[in-house]
């Protein structure tokens, strides 16, 4: 079963800016339901880099880790069928939205920006921890 399979029926076939091929669009929230509770690992497409770790705590908060690098809180929004992440540490307080897709059997996103064609695919999602502090309350 591959990654995009465990998402589940949200998705509808689409042709998004910049695509080379069709793609499968996810809504959030299957999304963020099939991930929640769950660590997800994110590389660049289609370099393959490890980009970063995320965590979804719950489908409003989430903890962020890029390699050598602390923790990071988010708060999750899903304003226009897109995820989004406002971080702590983010100085223009302006979140970072993305789009999830299913692409030849791949889990993948793709920052939701027409400026920066930044594409991430998904290569693993774990019941493991990030073993970060506790999240904050607010």
């Amino acid at each position: 079963m591959t990654i995009g399979k465990e998402i589940g029926l949200g998705a509808i076939t689409v042709f998004a800016p910049f695509a080379v091929d069709a793609q499968t669009r996810i809504t959030p929230e299957a999304f963020l339901d099939a991930v929640q509770g769950k660590t997800v690992m994110f590389h660049d497409y289609p370099s393959g880099l490890l980009v970063g770790t995320e965590e979804f705590l719950s489908p409003t908060l989430s903890v962020w880790r890029m390699e050598g690098r602390g923790c990071v809180y988010g708060q999750i929004t899903t304003p226009d069928g897109q995820i989004c992440f406002l971080y702590d540490d983010d100085p223009d307080g302006v979140p970072v939205c993305w789009w999830t897709f299913e692409h030849e059997g791949r889990l993948m996103v793709r920052l939701a920006s027409f400026n920066r064609r930044e594409i991430q695919e998904v290569r693993s999602i774990t019941e493991d921890g990030l073993n970060c502090p506790s999240a904050p309350i607010s």
